[in-house]
Order: C-alpha cells, then structure tokens, then sequence
C-alpha cells in the first residue's frame, strides 16, 4: 500500500506488522508520536499487544527485559535524555543476550536545552552491546525496523538493535511509504535461554574472574557473526520487496577522488551536494554509513576522506571520523556540524569538499580548524 507518513508514523506501522506481544512505552519528544501510534492500534484493535505505559524510560527498558526474558517479540522507543536514563538498563539487555528492537530519535542532550536532531545520544550507547543503524528516509525507517527483529531474534545474534532516525528532520517529515505484508519474513520469536514461567528455576547471576570475560566474548562474537546475519537479511528483502539496503549506501563512488562520509539525514543531503561537485570537474562521491555497529568494512585506500560528524566527544573529536581514522587506517578532514539541529544545507556540504584540509576539524558555524 503506498502513503503518505512521518518517519514516527513509518515505526509504529512496521512495528503493527512485526506483531511485538509487548510495548512498554514513555513518552519524550520528538519520538512520542511512534508510541502514541501504537496506543491507538492497540486500543482499536489492530495490534494484540500487552501496552505497558510505565513511569520512566528505566522502567519502559526494565518491562521489556522482563518480557523478553520469557521469550516473547518486545519493542520500545525513546530518544535523548530517555535514552540516558535506561543506559543501567540498556547494558542489561544486551549482556542478558535479549532481541529488544527500539527505535531512538536522535535528539541533542542538555543543557543548554535542545529538542533537534543530533547523534551524541546513540553514541553514547555504542558500547553496550546494541546493535545500530541509522536511517535517511521515510520508507527506510519502516522498512529497517522490520528488518530489525529478524535481525535481533536470530540465533547467531540474539543482541537487542536500535534504529536510530533524526529527530524533526526525519521523524515528523512526511515522504511516500510503501507498506508491505511481511508473511514469514519476520519468523516467530525463538529465545533459547528463555525462562519458562511454568518451570521455575534458579539462577546464579554472579560471574567471577574465571568466567565474566567469556559472557563479553560472547557479545562481541555474535557482533560480528551479525554481519552475516544482516547481509542475508536485507538480501532476502530486496528480493520480497524490491528495496535494496548495505551497510553503507554509497553514491558516484566508483572513481571518485573525494569521498564524502555521513550518516542520517545528512548523507542522503550530500548526494545533491556530489552532483554540484560533479558539475564543477570535482571527483567527488558519498558513501552515507548505515550500521554504525556493527561498523562496516570500507575501502578508502588512496582516496581524500571528509566526514561530517553530527555529534561530538569532547576533548577527543567527531565520533565517526576518529572510527573511521582508526579502523581504516587514513587521515580526514573532520567536519562537525548539525549539533542540536543546526542548518546543513547541500550547498554547504559541498563547501566543505571544496576547501578540505586533510588532517583537520572544523566545526561548521564557528569556522575554526583545529
């Protein structure tokens, strides 16, 4: 069926068909709109769900451990300072090995208070043990959030994954969205350490010197066994769906010179900003990262690198760049740019291609190289 949705309205519609038996939900903008959606399907019917409003993001993250625990499809959603306040809970689920599928309006922390769009708050999360994606569109954010619980529950993985969409910028845009009938693409839930309720049992939760390290090895296997696990994955939708996905989408690459790196909204912007570089004799290309973690494996040998980084680790730099410099063994022009929700338009992308000074920041608005 072909619409007209927010990206908000995009989660909450593919999250209806992924069948979750349980939603624990609280509300903080600018993600209320997807657990408001889902209220009303739940409370008209159209989705056979437990809906817990609980009194915090602690306790939304809290609720569904508890259900998942037991083996059952849960889904949540938060962003920002929410998305802080479960951060105990967050390393719980994924050291528990629980498939909880949340989507994260990326939204700047305070203060000074700021309800747009910035990354820092995923970020902050990047090492518990969720996997991440970040998306660029409408039909993206419905169809990665279906793609996520079969991602999430299957065996090789059984980690919890967040997809992350801008806030405003994306979650309250409206795009065409093509839904879909997802069959048994999503296949029923299948937890194999499941507590059953009907058999109960005790549990030793302390680990010592001798094993607690195994438990981490543990996560960081199934972390790269999921890159597998999400190739077949986005491989099986687009030949369901037609729509094909990676874990970067890269654009005029093949022979360019310059290589522009984003994520979000802003990636999908550098595409028109490649096609105005084109036009001037710039061998430019973009390549927007998907899959933030697992982080993907890119070639950038003999290539100029600039990444636009929309967070920041203070004291150290943009969190993109310093992943790319250390995984990939080059030097970048780091941009950072789009804090808070700060303008970024395509003609200003491309600014930055043109005047790059590899091995430098520069934060965008304050026009100081570092």
């Amino acid at each position: 069926m072909r619409e007209i949705s927010t990206g908000n309205k995009a989660v909450a519609k593919a999250v209806k068909q992924a069948l979750p038996e349980v939603v624990a939900a609280y509300p903080i903008t600018p993600q209320t709109e997807i657990v408001e959606t889902i209220a009303d399907y739940v409370t008209s019917g159209q989705m056979q769900s437990r809906y817990i409003p609980v009194e915090s993001e602690h306790s939304a993250m809290a609720a569904c451990i508890g259900a998942s625990i037991t083996g059952v499809r849960t889904f949540t959603a938060t962003s920002a300072h929410g998305l802080l306040y479960m951060h105990e809970m967050t390393n719980w689920a994924a050291g528990a090995r629980l498939p909880i599928v949340m989507a994260n309006v990326n939204r700047s922390l305070g203060p000074g208070w700021n309800i747009w769009a910035e990354h820092t708050d995923a970020m902050q999360e990047r090492d518990t043990g969720w996997l991440q994606v970040y998306v660029s569109t409408v039909q993206e954010a419905y169809d990665t959030t279906l793609m996520a619980f079969r991602i999430a529950e299957h065996n090789d993985v059984l980690l919890p994954v967040m997809v992350n969409l801008d806030g405003f910028v994306l979650s309250h845009i409206m795009q065409p969205l093509d839904t879909v009938e997802p069959g048994d693409f999503i296949p029923p839930i299948h937890l194999p350490h499941a507590i059953d309720v009907k058999n109960p049992a005790g549990y030793g939760g302390l680990t010592g010197p001798d094993q607690h390290f195994r438990f981490r090895w543990d996560i960081e296997r199934s972390i790269r066994d999921s890159e597998k696990v999400i190739a077949e994955t986005e491989r099986d939708f687009a030949k369901r769906f037609g729509r094909k996905y990676g874990p970067t989408e890269e654009y005029r690459c093949e022979d360019a010179d310059v290589i522009l790196i984003a994520m979000g909204t802003l990636g999908k912007e550098a595409e028109v900003a490649i096609d105005i570089l084109r036009k001037e004799g710039i061998k430019a290309g973009s390549m927007r990262l998907r899959w933030f973690r697992p982080f993907p494996k890119l070639d950038l040998k003999g290539k100029e690198v600039v990444v636009i980084d929309r967070d920041y680790s203070f004291g150290y730099g943009g969190i993109v760049a310093h992943e790319i410099m250390a995984k990939c063994h080059c030097d970048v022009f780091s941009v950072i740019a789009g804090l808070g929700g700060q303008e970024v338009t395509y003609d200003d992308i491309a600014e930055f291609v043109r005047k790059r000074r590899t091995g430098t920041e520069f934060w965008f608005g304050v026009n100081t190289h570092v």
